[in-house]
């Protein structure tokens, strides 16, 4: 079945993970991605540990069906190369520091240009405008300057730092979606759009009950620890086998089963724990009896109970229980597709799934200049013009031993 960005072309000038990551969310539906990587060092993600078999773990999970065009930005000779590229593109996505891309030549206007229906994206860390537009900015920064750190950790301590890639993830998300809008605009009206994506304001977007309680009452909110703004019992408590389980109670209905499963169903009758609204005013009282009932308990035995209640609950699993666990398992969440050398390599399929043309995998992460040739005959040079460009170092032809694709799509 034809995938819902099939024909669609991206150019993904990027590093690292937001950029990295929104294209190959587009390449997962079906774009062709086209990367463009200095031909010296590539994307500099595939630097980062872990390796295996000498190539990057952390470059492989972003970079999947994507094509991957070595091209030095820096030599006058690759605007020819870029500009016949923009012409037959639908989005061309950077994650530069703003003004790099119109310092090369290739900034918005002068891309847009030469194609008006071009969707120009361009994602940073503070964004295009403003005194902050030039800072460098990698994930650690975005979470303190948007005010993830200080609402994360226990109170009155060094914030903790979030487990996940919060910044980049939720900035390559928000690109994402800035993208597809943009793309149905220009299929509706003919014209293209300038997108500005700050990372550091994706993540205050999506921070809706922090910022609504700052709005609210004039304080600023306070790291929590493991428990929620707005809801009790809603925290992690450990178990007698030393598991912990999260346990959330979003309304009073399921209260009412919280305390049934633990039996202590003498608390339904004490006016402090009556309302959505009073139990977070009573959190240290509700918490301390829901505590000492869990503590009763083991894991297993009390996700079972409380699921078979209809409560919002789950043990607290790392990543080797995760892919074990039977729900992932069916879903086949976890993929395996062919290796370069014949063995199998693992992968996290893309979440979403259609009744037909679902995401799949089609291609593994490119190595360096892999598809320079490929792409530059696409374009119209002639075999003789392409080994020029690689003997002068404007280019790089990778390896040509192919293997990148597969045979057949797999669901991701």
């Amino acid at each position: 079945m034809t995938q819902p960005l099939s024909g669609i072309r991206v150019l993904e000038f990027a590093n690292f993970i937001a950029g990295p990551f929104c294209t190959m969310l587009l390449g997962d539906m079906g774009a062709d991605v086209i990367k463009i990587e200095p031909p010296d060092t590539g994307d500099m993600s595939r630097a980062s540990p872990p390796f295996v078999d000498g190539e990057s773990a952390t470059f492989e999970a972003l970079n999947r069906n994507k094509r991957s065009l070595a091209l030095d930005l820096k030599r006058p000779e690759a605007r020819e190369v870029v500009h016949r590229l923009v012409k037959e593109s639908d989005v061309l996505l950077e994650n530069f520091r703003p003004g790099v891309m119109a310092k090369m030549g290739f900034g918005a206007d002068e891309m847009r240009a030469i194609n008006p229906r071009l969707v120009y994206t361009s994602v940073s860390g503070f964004g295009q405008t403003g005194p902050h537009r030039h800072r460098t900015a990698v994930n650690l920064i975005i979470e303190a300057a948007s005010g993830s750190l200080s609402v994360t950790g226990e109170p009155n301590e060094i914030p903790m730092r979030p487990g996940l890639q919060t910044g980049d993830v939720l900035g390559a998300l928000f690109a994402t979606y800035s993208v597809l809008s943009a793309l149905v605009g220009a299929a509706r009206t003919g014209e293209g759009r300038v997108a500005d994506v700050s990372l550091v304001e994706a993540s205050i977007s999506a921070a809706m009950l922090e910022t609504a309680e700052y709005f609210a009452t004039g304080q600023a909110p306070r790291a929590l620890g493991r428990r929620h703004r707005i809801a009790a019992p809603y925290e992690l408590f450990e178990t007698a086998d030393n598991r912990y389980v999260a346990i959330g109670c979003p309304n009073n209905r399921v209260f009412e089963r919280i305390m049934q499963t633990l039996d202590r169903t003498e608390h339904l009758s004490d006016p402090r724990f009556a309302t959505y609204a009073s139990r977070k005013i009573n959190e240290d009282a509700i918490s301390g009896i829901v505590k000492e009932a869990v503590r009763q308990w083991n894991a297993e035995d009390l996700e079972s109970r409380l699921c078979e209640a209809g409560v919002p609950c789950s043990i607290v699993r790392d990543y080797e229980q995760v892919f074990e666990n039977p729900q992932i398992k069916v879903r086949e969440v976890l993929v395996e597709v062919p290796g370069r050398d014949g063995g199998k390599v693992k992968a996290v399929r893309n979440p979403v799934l259609y009744d037909q043309g679902s995401p799949s995998i089609r291609m593994l992460p490119p190595r360096i200049g892999e598809d320079s040739e490929q792409i530059l005959g696409e374009l119209g040079f002639d075999a003789n013009e392409i080994e020029a460009m690689a003997a002068s170092g404007i280019t790089r032809l990778g390896n040509r031993d192919g293997g990148k694709r597969l045979e057949k799509a797999v669901n991701a």
